[in-house]
């Protein structure tokens, strides 16, 4: 059983897992304060002092605190400043990975151009020209 993990756990994939989830961590944390640091103080600035961050709504008479921290601890409220926080967060990710895969993908090409292992189409199956056969046949109304 103990070489059965280790072979599972020495893959290539499960490695670039890991790999993938630390940095997707450290980037969180990078993104996390680019949105509260950068990003909020200066959409604050704009609309006059708006901080989506402290914004909630109580569902309890006994919340009256006007912080959302110490509205939470009155009970329960609803924190939509800080979902709005989290998609703008979730909206940044987005962006910036599909910048990077974009990127990645004209490396791609460019370098299999270079190489000349440009993406050719692959050979159909044997039934399917088959079948394609059949089909051109039978639209031009001739039969095998």
């Amino acid at each position: 059983m103990w070489n059965e993990f280790k072979q599972f756990a020495l893959r290539g994939n499960v490695v670039d897992l890991a790999i993938g989830i630390i940095i997707g961590a450290a980037f969180s944390k990078i993104v996390d304060s680019l949105v509260g640091d950068i990003f909020m103080p200066v959409i604050g600035a704009v609309t006059g002092g708006l901080d989506f961050s402290n914004y909630f709504m109580p569902l309890s008479e006994a919340v009256t605190a006007p912080a959302l921290a110490e509205a939470k601890n009155q009970g329960a409220v609803l924190a939509w400043g800080s979902f709005i926080t989290a998609a703008i967060n979730f909206i940044i990710i987005a962006w910036i990975l599909f910048l990077l895969v974009k990127g990645m993908n004209r490396l791609r090409r460019k370098e299999d151009a270079k190489t000349g292992t440009a993406d050719k189409p692959a050979e159909l199956p044997a039934d399917v020209k088959l079948l394609t056969e059949i089909r051109d046949l039978m639209k031009t109304g001739r039969t095998l």
